[in-house]
């Protein structure tokens, strides 16, 4: 299940990820906007990264208008590793070191070609469990439950 939220600079993309997670079979819950009209964006994406924080939702993709609001909305949110990304190698790389469990997308800064092939990467690659970067994400954890 994945967990999605957009704001209104993101909206447009948002319908071509959901079409396309559709096209490949995924489920997923919109937490909206639902719209282009003016929203704010903290209100979407702390929704979308409790769900996963909670585990109701395995991933979460956040889209607005750079996709930096989204990413820094989520990263408030306990559990929650949020990346922003505007390219493959940089979905994969920190799917596979840094186990993001959310996805940031700019839907104002890249295209909806670019933007579903960055989707792609970061649902199909998996962390690298067991290794050096194990011991570093269990500190980000850390971080998490020692926040002043």
């Amino acid at each position: 299940m994945i967990a999605l939220a957009c704001d209104h600079g993101g909206f447009e993309l948002m319908l071509e990820i959901k079409a396309h997670l559709d096209a490949e079979g995924f489920e997923y819950m919109d937490f909206g906007t639902l719209s282009t009209e003016s929203c704010d964006y903290p209100d979407y994406a702390v929704r979308a990264a409790r769900a996963v924080a909670r585990r109701e939702c395995d991933r979460g993709i956040l889209v607005c208008g750079t996709g930096v609001g989204m990413s820094i909305a989520a990263n408030k949110v306990p559990g929650i590793r949020a990346a922003l990304c505007a390219d493959c190698f940089t979905a994969e790389m920190t799917r596979r070191h840094n186990d993001a469990n959310i996805l940031a997308l700019g839907g104002r800064v890249i295209g909806s070609g670019l933007a579903l092939k960055i989707v792609d990467v970061f649902l199909s690659t998996g962390f690298e469990a067991g290794s050096r970067h194990s011991r570093r994400v269990g500190m980000l954890s850390e971080l998490d439950e020692t926040r002043d």
